[in-house]
C-alpha cells in the first residue's frame, strides 16, 4: 500500500520525537516561524517539560541575552530574587512580557523545589541559560558588565602581578556606555567606537584576561566551584564576541551586514557548544538561527547570507545535534492566510488534526519526484519552510491555526 501523508502525522509528544532520532542528542533544538506568539511558546512548554521528565533533559536555553540569562539561572536553581523580577532582568527582547515564557519560569523553579522541601540536589536540577549574544540587529550593548565580571573573578583568585591590567584601566578604556550602544551606529558606521584606540587596547587586554583564565585553569576549578568556572567562560566568550561585533559595526565594506549576522550566530554556536559539554540541553529560538542551511535575509544594504548557529553547531557535534523546525497555516491577526494547496504547508494543512509532528523521511517518500513550490508570506515577520532543504530537518511540528493571543 503507498505511504499517504497521513501516515507522516503523530502526536506532538515527547515520544514521537524521540522515535525519529537515532539516539538522544546532546542539544535538541526546536525552532519557530515567528517570535512572539503565546501558543507556540506554550507548545514548546509542553513538549519541553515531558522531554526534561520522560528523557532526562537538564538545561533549557532560549533565544535570549546569555548574560541576562544568568539572574533566570540563578532563579530556577536558587530561588534567588522574585518572578516577577526576573522576568523583567532575565529575558531579553521584551520577551519576558509574554505569559508562556513566564510559565516556563515558573514551571522550572517548581520542578527544582518538587521533590522535597529541600529541593532535588543541585546536580540535577534544571538549569536555564540565555544563548543569544548581548546583541540586537539594532544595537549592541557595552561589554563592560562581561568584561568586569571576569577581571573580578580572576583579580580575587590570581597573583596581582599576573594581571594584565587594573580595573581602573579597564574603566578609563571603556568610558561611558552610551557611547557602545549608540543605536545609531547600526546605520551609520563612523557612529561606532569599535576601531576607536580604546577598542583596540581592550581586545588585546580581553586576550590577554582569557589566555590567564586557561593558563590559571586548574588552580581556578579548585578554587571555585564548576558553575563559577563555567560563568568566567561565558564572560570571555561574551567580551570577545562583542568587541568583535562593534569592531565590524564600524566597518564600511559590503560585507558589513553579511558579516554582523553571521558573528552574531558565531556567539549562539560558542553558547550552545558549551552548553552540550555539561549534559543534554533542549534549546528554542527562531528557525533561521537553528537550521543546519545557510540562513538569508533582505537588509537595508541588501539580501546577506550566512551559516547559522544551528548550522555551525551541527557540524561539529555532528549526530549530537538534532533540529525540528516548527511551520504553520495560518496567523491570520498578521495577515498570513490560508497557505496555497502546492506548498508543503498547504499539504500539511489538510491534515485532520489542529497540530502535529511530521516524520521528514516519510514526508519526501509521500512526495517522491513532486517538487512543493516555496511559500510566500505577506509579512515579514513569519519565514515560511524552504521545501529546498526538509531533509535538513529532523521532524516538523505543524500548526494549523495560531489564535490571536
Amino acid at each position: 500500500m503507498a505511504m499517504d501523508i497521513k501516515d507522516t502525522a503523530h502526536a506532538v509528544e515527547a515520544a514521537t520525537v524521540m522515535r525519529l532520532l537515532p539516539a538522544r542528542p546532546r542539544l535538541l533544538a526546536l525552532g519557530e516561524p515567528t517570535h512572539g506568539e503565546d501558543a507556540l511558546l506554550g507548545l514548546r512548554n509542553e513538549l519541553f517539560r515531558q522531554l526534561v521528565e520522560q528523557e532526562g533533559y537538564r538545561t533549557i536555553a532560549i533565544e535570549s541575552d546569555c548574560m541576562m540569562g544568568l539572574v533566570v539561572d540563578d532563579y530556577v536553581t536558587l530561588g534567588t530574587g522574585t518572578l516577577d523580577e526576573v522576568m523583567k532582568q532575565g529575558i531579553s527582547h521584551d520577551w519576558g512580557a509574554f505569559a508562556a515564557n513566564r510559565e516556563l519560569v515558573r514551571w522550572m523553579r517548581a520542578y527544582n523545589v518538587r521533590a522535597d522541601d529541600d529541593g532535588r540536589p543541585l546536580s540535577e536540577r534544571l538549569r536555564f541559560a540565555g544563548f543569544d549574544g548581548p546583541l540586537e540587529i539594532t544595537h549592541a550593548a557595552s561589554p563592560r558588565q562581561a568584561l568586569t565580571a571576569l577581571h573580578d573573578y580572576l583579580a580575587a583568585r590570581v597573583d596581582a602581578d599576573l594581571m594584565p591590567c587594573t580595573a581602573e584601566t579597564l574603566d578609563g578604556l571603556l568610558g561611558t556606555d552610551d557611547q557602545w550602544t549608540n543605536a545609531a551606529a547600526m546605520m551609520d558606521p563612523s557612529q561606532s567606537m569599535g576601531q576607536s584606540a580604546e577598542a583596540s587596547r581592550l581586545r588585546v587586554l580581553a586576550d590577554d584576561l582569557l589566555a590567564l583564565l586557561d593558563a590559571q585553569a586548574p588552580h581556578l576549578l579548585a578554587a571555585t566551584s564548576r558553575n563559577d568556572w563555567d560563568r568566567a567562560r561565558l564572560y570571555g566568550r561574551t567580551i570577545t564576541g562583542l568587541l568583535r561585533y562593534h569592531y565590524w559595526m564600524a566597518d564600511t565594506s559590503s560585507a558589513r551586514m553579511t558579516r554582523l549576522c553571521a558573528l552574531r550566530d558565531v556567539m549562539m554556536a560558542h553558547n550552545l557548544l558549551a552548553l552540550a559539554t555539561r549534559g543534554p540541553a533542549l534549546v528554542h529560538a527562531h528557525n533561521s538561527h537553528l537550521q543546519r542551511e545557510k540562513s538569508r535575509m533582505q537588509m537595508w544594504q541588501g539580501p546577506v547570507e550566512w551559516w547559522s548557529a544551528g548550522a555551525l553547531v551541527s557540524a561539529q557535534l555532528d549526530g549530537a545535534y538534532a533540529f525540528v523546525a516548527t511551520s504553520l497555516g495560518t496567523i491570520r491577526h498578521q495577515g498570513v492566510d490560508t497557505p496555497p494547496p502546492d506548498t508543503v504547508e498547504g499539504l500539511l494543512y489538510a491534515l485532520p488534526d489542529d497540530r502535529c509532528l511530521i516524520d521528514v523521511s516519510g514526508l519526501a517518500t509521500v512526495l517522491g519526484d513532486r517538487r512543493p513550490a516555496p511559500r510566500v508570506s505577506p509579512w515579514f515577520g513569519y519565514a515560511p519552510l524552504d521545501p529546498a532543504h526538509l531533509a535538513d530537518r529532523d521532524g516538523i511540528v505543524f500548526v494549523k491555526d495560531v489564535p490571536q493571543g
